[in-house]
């Protein structure tokens, strides 16, 4: 049997929850811990009160550098957002979009990259990297070098010892949209573009990824703007597949309310999910095991490509199983019959066990 690598899931990734009290960062702002690690990727949303934003932040663009996925604003930079990235957590400061006062309510979801970035050589286009081999997960930023044409493309080192499943892409100097990369987005998904801002389908254009499938060393990016920008900065957040830890692929809806079951080999602590045949209800869905009860049926939602507060009325409700999920719902955006949808998962605990053999048993919720 073939076991995971990873024993403990909460040292690369791991949801915390945290209540906003407005303090600015002169005096002292609010440190958030209980991460167990330094976080080298925060993302961070409010789930009470007024909508609010995402908001992205990561190790290699700098400490205060905002991006927002349900956004196509160019990054900015918040003296009161996320200043510090500490060894257990972050801290924030009095930006309402991460630390409004009030009893306002907060989700954060941390991920363990590489720490500080380093160069990159192995494409035809020079980019910075933090990476972590182990969980599958690299920062990469360059400067574009595109104009427009899929003739103007380049392939950029992502450091991961194979080859990307998933890479959300975003031009941090000018307003565009979150293009997105999904090993699970068709049977031929090099061709495909769907955005992390939206709701739209998949469609098919050559001028993202350039028709080009991603290598264990490098990815395609064409000359698309969002993708590539001539002279912009670049960002993306790219994922490889960790056998139970990560599982980035798809599934067809079958509308029923005993939804169709999905085997992850992992109980998931984090799940997005979004249709991909059509724009018909085509928001991203996240779950995660934090915002939840400690039983099934999970129905707590939050969309990336919105900043609706958080939400629970019935059309979202999920298991979290001991070796996958499953919805209990109908709904066409997460189990329409017939309905096309990708996802993105991260694990809670391994159902495969680990390299001794020393596994331990995991149920449900």
């Amino acid at each position: 049997m073939a076991y995971s690598s990873i024993t403990k899931p909460t040292d690369y990734f791991k949801s915390v929850l945290y209540t906003g009290d407005d303090t600015a960062i002169g005096s002292g702002g609010n440190a958030i811990t209980g991460v167990g690690f330094q976080p080298d990727f925060v993302w961070i949303k409010r789930r009470t009160s007024d909508a609010a934003h995402h908001a992205w932040y990561d190790i290699v663009r700098g400490t205060t550098k905002q991006l927002s996925s349900s956004q196509t604003n160019a990054e900015s930079t918040q003296s009161e957002g996320l200043t510090t990235l500490g060894t257990d957590g972050f801290t924030v400061g009095s930006l309402g979009r991460v630390n409004e006062g009030g009893g306002d309510t907060y989700v954060s979801w941390n991920w363990l990259a590489g720490g500080s970035a380093s160069s990159n050589s192995d494409g035809t286009i020079s980019s910075t990297v933090s990476v972590n081999t182990t969980a599958g997960f690299s920062i990469v930023s360059w400067t574009g070098t595109g104009d427009g044409t899929p003739s103007s493309s380049g392939t950029l080192g992502h450091g991961l010892s194979s080859a990307p499943k998933m890479i959300i892409v975003k031009n941090r100097t000018d307003a565009a949209n979150w293009p997105v990369y999904h090993a699970g987005n068709t049977s031929a998904p090099e061709t495909e573009v769907i955005y992390l801002n939206a709701t739209n389908a998949t469609s098919d254009d050559n001028n993202f990824w350039n028709d080009t499938a991603p290598t264990s060393s490098v990815f395609t990016v064409a000359g698309d703007n969002g993708v590539n920008g001539n002279g912009d900065s670049m960002i993306a957040y790219v994922w490889s597949e960790k056998k139970g830890f990560s599982k980035f692929s798809n599934f067809v809806g079958n509308g029923n309310a005993d939804g169709t079951f999905v085997y992850l080999g992992f109980r998931p602590a984090f799940v997005i999910v979004k249709r991909t045949d059509s724009s018909t209800n085509g928001n991203w869905v996240m779950h995660d095991n934090k915002r939840a009860n400690s039983f099934n049926e999970i129905d707590a939602r939050l969309f990336p490509n919105t900043n609706d507060t958080e939400s629970s009325n019935g059309n979202g409700k999920i298991d979290f199983l001991s070796n996958g999920f499953k919805y209990r719902t109908s709904s066409d955006g997460q189990n329409g019959s017939g309905n096309e949808m990708i996802y993105m998962a991260f694990a809670e605990n391994p159902f495969v066990g680990n390299d001794s053999g020393t596994a331990v048993p995991v149920v449900a919720r």
